[in-house]
């Protein structure tokens, strides 16, 4: 019996990076040193985009996204680049600042794109591109990604890709996953929305599992990290800061793990960064450079 690559049972994917737009580098890479964060080298995409990660040790990242050539995003947005395309919305509608998407690591993009459009919620045409990766000693390679791209038809504030790295470059991190803020690693992600249930079960499809990868406490448990979707006033409640406006989907902030609170606490009062201490995690409200909520906790 043939099966699809909708109704195999293939093993959910684990959280790979997350998407922040912001209006400059310049300003993320500021923000994200003051928080105690080592940001990586700047990385310029083909297609009129370009980053500055902060890689954890976990294997996840932060990816702040800035448009650093307007003319060649705007080819890419006409041919169809669906990544250009999403952060150009997402720029119109949130302005430059903010938390885009949730990435899924697989080792099949073709297969979740193929699922993604036989459950109805793929959201463009797969992309495939390769830039350069310098590491802080100066070593270069090439590195080469896969990306599919999944939405629902009524989230325009946020979707999800699934990324295959096809050349992964063999450079040395460690000195770029060692944080003075003692972050080590992405706990949770954080969404806001006015359909919990309906948004669960739509990331649980996009990570390549079902209705049933979602826990009983109404996450969803990736093999590296969870995702929590919850009402605006519930998110509100636990962490003490707005939410924004009503929403179908909106990803609003970022869960570290730390080995010591009061050394991040440390870092946040050395910087002048504005925190506060909700239910023994420090929570930093989203600023210029930071699209997101941040949050560390032991």
């Amino acid at each position: 019996m043939m099966h699809t690559a909708a109704n195999m049972q293939r093993p959910i994917h684990p959280l790979d990076h997350i998407v922040l737009p912001t209006a400059t580098l310049e300003s993320a890479e500021a923000r994200l040193a003051a928080l105690g964060f080592t940001v990586a080298p700047r990385g310029v995409h083909p297609f009129g985009t370009e980053n500055c990660c902060v890689y954890l040790a976990d294997g996840t990242f932060l990816e702040p996204l800035a448009v650093g050539d307007t003319d060649v995003a705007a080819q890419a947005i006409m041919a169809g680049n669906v990544f250009v395309a999403r952060d150009h919305t997402y720029r119109e509608d949130h302005g430059a600042e903010g938390f885009s998407a949730v990435v899924f690591g697989t080792q099949d993009a073709d297969a979740d794109h193929r699922g993604y459009v036989e459950a109805g919620i793929s959201a463009g045409e797969k992309l495939d591109f390769s830039r350069p990766f310098t590491d802080r000693s100066g070593k270069s390679d090439t590195v080469s990604f896969r990306l599919a791209f999944a939405s629902g038809r009524d989230t325009p504030d946020a979707f999800v890709f699934a990324c295959q790295r096809i050349n992964a470059p063999k450079v040395d991190r460690a000195a770029l996953q060692a944080h003075a803020n003692g972050a080590a690693a992405i706990r949770r992600i954080v969404a806001v929305s006015d359909d919990p249930p309906a948004q669960r079960a739509l990331l649980a499809k996009a990570a390549g599992g079902s209705k049933t990868s979602t826990s009983p406490n109404g996450r969803l448990a990736l093999p590296n990290a969870d995702v929590m979707v919850v009402l605006p006033e519930e998110f509100e409640a636990e962490f003490g800061i707005d939410a924004g406006g009503r929403t179908a989907l909106r990803f609003v902030a970022v869960v570290f793990s730390v080995a010591d609170r009061g050394a991040t606490a440390r870092q946040l009062v050395s910087a002048g960064i504005n925190h506060h201490l909700r239910d023994g995690r420090l929570v930093v409200p989203p600023a210029p450079g930071q699209g997101a909520a941040f949050i560390f906790e032991e």
